[in-house]
């Protein structure tokens, strides 16, 4: 059976994005975005929400010409992978290999993996929420940003609890340290 892994950029106070929707703090540096692509390369699907969505779906039409060699890996690994968009309002996808479902349903998400010979991951702080609580996240890679945002949008919800067990941890040179956990 896949996994189900979840993985964020977020501040040391633990945000995605502060509390004016901004995020660039959070942009990987070569080394960190290098280290990301391995831990993508095995993915065969990703799972988003519609906001997720519209800002991945960079990675579809982005003229790899002009690209850093890193950016450019990432770029032929977003695009090989199938995604599934979760919103009640996109009318369409903007990408290949790309389905949109209207609804969020576990059940769906366990036959997925159950019935997936690569692994899976799941975009979204809000997404992921709902992956969490109902018991469905296998693994999550934090890699925490050596800045403390005050507010936004936290990278792990309120109100559930879950045993982690740390697998990893790395620490790269911008000072952004890497948490690998497997939920328990």
């Amino acid at each position: 059976m896949a996994k189900l892994i979840y993985s964020a950029l977020a501040s040391l106070d633990g945000y995605v994005e502060d509390t004016g929707g901004r995020f660039e703090w959070a942009a990987p540096d070569e080394e960190v975005h290098a280290y990301v692509n391995d831990l993508e390369r095995p993915i065969g699907t990703y799972l988003y929400g519609r906001r997720m969505y519209d800002t991945m779906v960079y990675w579809e039409t982005v003229d790899t010409s002009r690209q850093p060699e890193v950016a450019q890996d990432y770029t032929k690994i977003w695009r090989a992978a199938e995604k599934v968009v979760y919103s009640r309002t996109l009318q369409g996808a903007s990408s290949a290999r790309t389905r949109i479902e209207r609804d969020f349903e576990p059940a769906a998400v366990r036959a997925l993996k159950e019935a997936s010979s690569r692994d899976l991951s799941i975009g979204g702080a809000e997404l992921a929420a709902q992956a969490i609580a109902a018991g469905l996240v296998d693994e999550l890679h934090l890699f925490l940003n050596p800045v403390v945002v005050g507010g936004g949008k936290r990278a792990l919800p309120d109100g559930v609890h879950v045993p982690l067990e740390l697998l990893d941890e790395h620490r790269f040179g911008s000072g952004v340290v890497h948490l690998h956990y497997a939920l328990g």
